[in-house]
C-alpha cells in the first residue's frame, strides 16, 4: 500500500463519517444538547429530527443550515428553550406542540419552512423568527400563549389556522393568493386583522374577529364566511365573485355591509340575527345560484341587479319591508328572477330563515291563510243560539 493510500484512507473514512452523521432514512432523535452539538459538521441535514420528549437540556442546532425533512419538538413538559442560529429552511413540517413550558424559539435566519404546526404552547409569548418567514404551505397557530406573529409575514402559502390564541392582538399578512382555506377564530379580543394584498382564496372564514381589513379581496372561489363577529362594519370593495356561500351571521355589532362590487355568488346567500343591521344593499348582485335567506331587524333590503336567483329566497324582518317585499314579488315565478320557494315578510316578531313561518308582530304567530275556517254544523248553531239566550238573559 502506498505511502498516499494509508494517508487517504482515513481521511475518507472521516468523510464518510460526517456524512452518515448528517443524513437518515429514519428520525434522528435528540436526546440531550450533545446530541444537537454533534450535528455542528453538517450544513445540510438530509432527513427528519425530533427532539425527545424526556429532555430537559436547551437544544441548539447552531451550524446546521438547512433540514430536508420535518423538525419536531412535541410532547415535552421540561423543555424550555429550542434554537437553530443558521437554519435557513426546513422541507418539511415545522411542529412544535404541547410543551407546558417552552418559552423560547429563537431560529433568526429561518425564511422558509414546509409546514408549520404550533399548538398547546402556553407560554410561549413571541417567536424567534427575525428574518421573517415569508413562505410555507400550511400555517396552524393553535391555543398559545403568543402576543404577536411577528417573525412570520407570508407572501406564500396554501393554508391558515389560527385560532384560540387569547393574546393574540395582530395578524398582517402580505400575502396575494391563499390557495386552499384562511380561518382566524376566537383569537384576542382587540384583534386586528389584516391582509391588504390578498386578491383571491379558495374558503375563508371570519370568526370573532374584532377588527378586519380585506381590501383587495376579488375572488373566493369557495365560500366566505363571517360569524359571530364584533366588527362594526364589513367592506370588501373589490369582492366580484364568489364560487360557494356568502354567510354574514351573528355579528352582534355590525351596523353596515358594503360590497358594491358583488356580482356573482354560485351558493346561498345568507344575512341572518346580524342584531343591529337594518339596511342590507348589494347594487351589483346579479346572481345567486343556491338560497337567498336573511332574517333580522331590517327596514330595507335592495337587490336592485338581480336577475337570477335559482334557490329559496327568504327574508324575514322585525321591520318595515312592504316595499322590498312587493318590488321581490314581482320577480317571483319559475321563468322569472327569482325561481324557488319564495317568502318575504316584515313586521315579524320572531324572524327566522328558509323554511319557518313567519307570524307578524301583533299576532300569536298564526297566519291569517293558515287559520282553520269555521263552517255550518248543527252544534255549531246550537252553541251560537245559547249564547245570545244567556247574553239576553
Amino acid at each position: 500500500m502506498s505511502a498516499m493510500l494509508r494517508y487517504a484512507l482515513p481521511v475518507l473514512a472521516a468523510v464518510g463519517a460526517a456524512s452518515a452523521q448528517c443524513s437518515s432514512s429514519s428520525t434522528l432523535t435528540i436526546q440531550n444538547a450533545g446530541d444537537a452539538s454533534a450535528l455542528a459538521s453538517c450544513t445540510t441535514y438530509d432527513g427528519s429530527i425530533a427532539v425527545a420528549t424526556g429532555t430537559t437540556d436547551t437544544i441548539n442546532f447552531a451550524s446546521v443550515r438547512s433540514i430536508t425533512g420535518d423538525l419536531s419538538i412535541s410532547s415535552n413538559n421540561a423543555i424550555t428553550s429550542v434554537g437553530a442560529d443558521s437554519l435557513t429552511s426546513i422541507g418539511g413540517t415545522f411542529t412544535v406542540s404541547n410543551c407546558q413550558i417552552l418559552s423560547s424559539l429563537s431560529f433568526p435566519q429561518l425564511s422558509s419552512v414546509g409546514n408549520i404546526d404550533f399548538e398547546g404552547l402556553p407560554n410561549l409569548n413571541l417567536l424567534g423568527f427575525t428574518s421573517n418567514i415569508a413562505r410555507t404551505g400550511r400555517l396552524n397557530i393553535q391555543n398559545t400563549f403568543l402576543s404577536t406573529l411577528d417573525g412570520i409575514n407570508l407572501q406564500q402559502v396554501n393554508s391558515i389556522y389560527i385560532a384560540n390564541n387569547r393574546l393574540l392582538q395582530d395578524i398582517s399578512f402580505q400575502v396575494s393568493n391563499i390557495s386552499q382555506s384562511l380561518i382566524l377564530e376566537s383569537n384576542g379580543d382587540r384583534l386586528t386583522a389584516s391582509f391588504p394584498n390578498l386578491m383571491s382564496a379558495q374558503n375563508l372564514t371570519f370568526r370573532n374577529v374584532p377588527t378586519l381589513s380585506i381590501p383587495s379581496l376579488h375572488n373566493v372561489s369557495g365560500s366566505l364566511g363571517f360569524y359571530e363577529n364584533s366588527i362594526t362594519g364589513l367592506t370588501a370593495p373589490n369582492l366580484t365573485t364568489v364560487g360557494g356561500t356568502l354567510a354574514i351571521n351573528t355579528n352582534t355589532e355590525l351596523t353596515n355591509v358594503t360590497m358594491d362590487s358583488l356580482k356573482s355568488i354560485t351558493g346561498g346567500l345568507q344575512v341572518q340575527n346580524n342584531t343591529l343591521l337594518t339596511s342590507v344593499v348589494f347594487p351589483a348582485l346579479e346572481t345567486v345560484g343556491g338560497a337567498t335567506d336573511m332574517y333580522g331587524n331590517f327596514t330595507q333590503v335592495s337587490l336592485p341587479a338581480l336577475k337570477d336567483n335559482r334557490g329559496a329566497f327568504n327574508i324575514q324582518s322585525t321591520g318595515d319591508l312592504t316595499d322590498d317585499c312587493a318590488t321581490f314579488k314581482a320577480e317571483t315565478g319559475s321563468s322569472n328572477v327569482i325561481k324557488g320557494k319564495y317568502t318575504c315578510a316584515g313586521k315579524v316578531a320572531n324572524p327566522g330563515g328558509a323554511g319557518t313561518t313567519p307570524s307578524s308582530s301583533a299576532s300569536t304567530g298564526t297566519k291569517k291563510s293558515d287559520a282553520q275556517t269555521i263552517g255550518y254544523s248543527p252544534a255549531n248553531t246550537f252553541v251560537g243560539v245559547l249564547a245570545v239566550i244567556l247574553g239576553l238573559w
